[in-house]
């Protein structure tokens, strides 16, 4: 249990300048990204019909995952909450969005869905940061359960 708690919520983090930096790249990234997915739960009951179904799950189900991957996870992300965790569906619907939706288009067109998968994909690696809940959680949630 105890190197679960470690793994989710690591409390090695970068000090200083480095999670300011980490905060600053949550708040603009997730908020960038959840924006694109609100767009889409507004237009739910037009997009469901149309949209893309590259898992074969129908259009409803694949928009529906967008969704969760764009709002849900992007929420979480800006929160610094179970960090890791959500970054992976935020990369998996980049993913997609670039090699498979977009995959014929030009660069151009498909430009944008790879700046944000090539960048959460970096972001995956240092952590939340200092700043984030999971920073604090993994302060806190050994003293709450009683581990050593």
């Amino acid at each position: 249990m105890k190197e679960l708690i470690k793994i989710l919520f690591p409390v090695k983090q970068p000090k200083g300048a480095f999670s300011l930096m980490l905060l600053s790249f949550r708040i603009l990234f997730g908020i960038v990204l959840m924006t694109h997915g609100l767009e889409k739960l507004s237009n739910f009951s037009q997009l469901s019909e149309s949209f893309p179904d590259p898992l074969g799950l129908t259009s409803r189900v694949s928009l529906g995952l967008a969704i969760f991957g764009e709002v849900a996870c992007s929420l979480a992300f800006v929160f610094g909450f179970l960090y890791r965790l959500v970054l992976i569906p935020m990369i998996f619907t980049m993913g997609v969005a670039f090699f498979i939706i977009h995959g014929g288009d030009p660069f151009a067109d498909r430009e944008l869905a790879f700046v944000y998968m090539v960048t959460y994909i970096i972001l995956y690696f240092p952590g939340p940061g200092k700043y984030s809940v999971d920073y604090w959680l993994g302060r806190n949630l050994p003293k709450w359960l009683k581990i050593r």
